[in-house]
């Protein structure tokens, strides 16, 4: 039996069912096209066999997208309604026993998934899409690709190089693990409700060998914190309370790592940080 998609008549009904009204909070805007959830299918290039993590399943309709593909998914829900809800609606759909495993927990303060996943594909909302992504990256390592759907802000953001206009910390906090890039753009039509901004499709791979020890990697994140608190300023004052404690002793550090003290933290990639944290 194929697995077989929501249609928009039934997602209302299940969200009627459960009693929920989508929420600006939890960012429920749910996917109610089939093509849409089978494009972001396609561009994370999932196939039979892979093992996909989804992070806020919704009603399902991602969910079965990726199923449909042969894959099979953990499923990982904050909703309790949702999280309980969404084995039968599988089922109903023609999924085969064993393929979906649906966690009941907050993606913030998960740190174990069944199955080691190599895939994450997910719609994430506003305000909680980036410290998901850094925290999955962070915490499962089995991760080397993914595409999540998140609003066009963030999603620039994640992408954005060096010197760009909307390059950050969250650029480069991203960059630490591998190279992100953006993946087409979404209807808002294709949401229930319709929300008032555009959303974008973000792709990653992660780099084939890490760039630095878990050291390493917190003393470099706590240089993209102090250099992006205070944009546009000189890393000599941007940078002197984590480089010991004046603009003497920060230049003096910025120098021996190769970078200009009078640069500013947006012209830096996630190299530069690390070589700088490197003299620590």
């Amino acid at each position: 039996m194929p697995v077989t998609l929501l249609g928009a008549a039934e997602i209302r009904a299940l969200a009627a069912e459960l009693d929920v009204t989508p929420t600006k909070k939890l960012g429920q805007n749910f996917v109610v096209d089939a093509n849409t959830v089978r494009k972001i299918v396609h561009v994370a290039r999932v196939v039979s066999g892979d093992r996909v993590v989804e992070v806020g399943p919704g009603l399902g309709s991602l969910t079965l997208a990726i199923l449909e593909a042969g894959a099979s998914v953990t499923a990982v829900e904050i909703d309790h309604r949702l999280a309980e809800r969404l084995p039968s609606t599988a089922a109903a759909h023609g999924v085969r026993d064993g393929a979906l495993t649906v966690v009941d927990a907050d993606a913030l303060r998960i740190t174990e998934l069944p199955g080691d996943p190599e895939v994450l594909v997910a719609n994430l909302p506003y305000n909680v899409s980036v410290p998901v992504l850094l925290h999955f990256m962070e915490t499962f390592p089995s991760l080397q690709r993914g595409v999540v759907m998140v609003q066009a802000e963030v999603g620039e953001r994640l992408a954005a190089p060096p010197g760009s206009k909307t390059y950050g910390a969250p650029s480069a906090k991203a960059a630490w693990y591998g190279s992100w890039r953006l993946a087409g753009t979404v209807s808002r039509q294709v949401f229930w409700p319709v929300p008032n901004v555009d959303s974008v499709l973000v792709a990653f791979e992660r780099d084939t060998s890490p760039r630095g020890t878990e050291s390493e990697r917190l003393a470099t994140f706590r240089i993209v914190d102090a250099a992006f608190q205070q944009r546009r300023k000189m890393l000599r004052q941007a940078l002197s309370a984590v480089l010991g404690g004046s603009s003497a002793e920060a230049s003096s550090v910025l120098e021996r790592a190769g970078v200009a003290p009078t640069a500013r933290g947006e012209e830096l990639s996630i190299d530069d940080f690390a070589r700088i944290a490197h003299q620590l």
